[in-house]
C-alpha cells in the first residue's frame, strides 16, 4: 500500500458540491454589485462636483461683472451730469487769491441759482455782458438785493453796521461804494477776495451784479491734481 504524503493530503483539492457553487455565485454577484453600486456612487459624486464648480465660476463672473458694471455706472452718471449741469471755468487772475488762484479749473454748479438764490459768502461766476459768449467772471457775493452797502475806513458796511463775515483785507480803493450803494431786486454786489486787487462792484466796468446774469456758483476744483476738491466756503 503507498505511503500517503500529508503536505500532499491537505493541498488536494476536492470537487465542490452544487450547495458550494451556488453559495460561490452569490458571493460573485454580492461583490459584482457592491463594486458596480460604489462606482456610479463615485461617478455622481464627481458628476454633482462639476455644477458647482460651474455654478462657482459663474458666481465669481457676475460679481466682478456687477462690480465693473457699477462703476462704468457711476462714471457715465458723473460724467453727463457734469456737462448738464456744470461746466468748467478757469481762474485767469488773482482777484480771488488766495482762496482760489490763477490758472485752476473749476466746475459750475448751473443749477445752483435755479432752485435758490445766492447767499452772503457764496463764490459765484458770471458776466458782464448778455451774449451768452462773453467771458465768465469769479468773484464772492457781499451785497443782497434790497441792501445798502457802503465802504468806509478800509471796512465792509451793510445797511450801516460792520460786515464781520470777512477775513481778508482792509480794502483801500472804495470806488463807487465810497458813496453808499443801494441794490435794487435782483442786484447784488460783489469783492474779489484779493481785496486790492480785484476789479469788481466798486467799478463802473463791472458794478452791481443782476441775477440775469449769474452762471452758477464754484463747485469743484477738476485742476490742479494737489487742490481736487470742493469749493471752500
Amino acid at each position: 500500500m503507498p505511503d500517503r504524503n500529508p503536505d500532499t493530503e491537505k493541498n488536494r483539492k476536492f470537487p465542490r458540491t452544487v450547495e458550494q457553487m451556488e453559495l460561490q455565485k452569490q458571493l460573485d454577484w454580492q461583490n459584482s454589485e457592491a463594486q458596480r453600486l460604489k462606482e456610479e456612487e463615485e461617478k455622481a459624486a464627481e458628476k454633482a462636483k462639476k455644477p458647482a464648480l460651474r455654478f462657482a465660476v459663474s458666481s465669481r463672473f457676475m460679481h466682478v461683472f456687477i462690480w465693473f458694471m457699477g462703476i462704468l455706472l457711476t462714471v457715465l452718471i458723473a460724467f453727463f451730469s457734469a456737462r448738464m449741469f456744470c461746466r468748467e471755468v478757469e481762474i485767469a487772475d488773482s482777484s480771488m487769491e488766495p482762496t482760489l488762484s490763477n490758472g485752476e479749473v473749476w466746475l459750475i454748479n448751473r443749477m445752483a441759482y435755479r432752485i435758490g438764490t445766492p447767499q452772503r459768502g457764496d463764490i459765484i461766476v458770471f458776466r458782464t455782458e448778455s451774449d451768452n459768449g462773453s467771458s465768465l467772471h469769479v468773484k464772492r457775493v457781499i451785497g443782497l438785493p434790497g441792501e445798502t452797502v457802503q465802504i468806509s475806513n478800509g471796512q465792509i458796511l451793510i445797511n450801516g453796521e460792520t460786515y464781520k463775515g470777512d477775513e481778508f483785507p482792509s480794502v483801500l480803493d472804495p470806488g463807487l461804494a465810497a458813496d453808499p450803494v443801494t441794490l435794487t431786486e435782483g442786484e447784488y454786489f460783489i469783492l474779489g477776495d484779493n481785496r486790492n486787487g480785484s476789479e469788481d462792484s466798486r467799478y463802473a466796468s463791472v458794478g452791481n451784479v443782476d441775477e440775469s446774469m449769474i452762471v452758477g456758483s464754484i463747485w469743484f476744483c477738476v485742476h490742479p491734481v494737489g487742490k481736487i476738491g470742493f469749493a471752500p466756503s
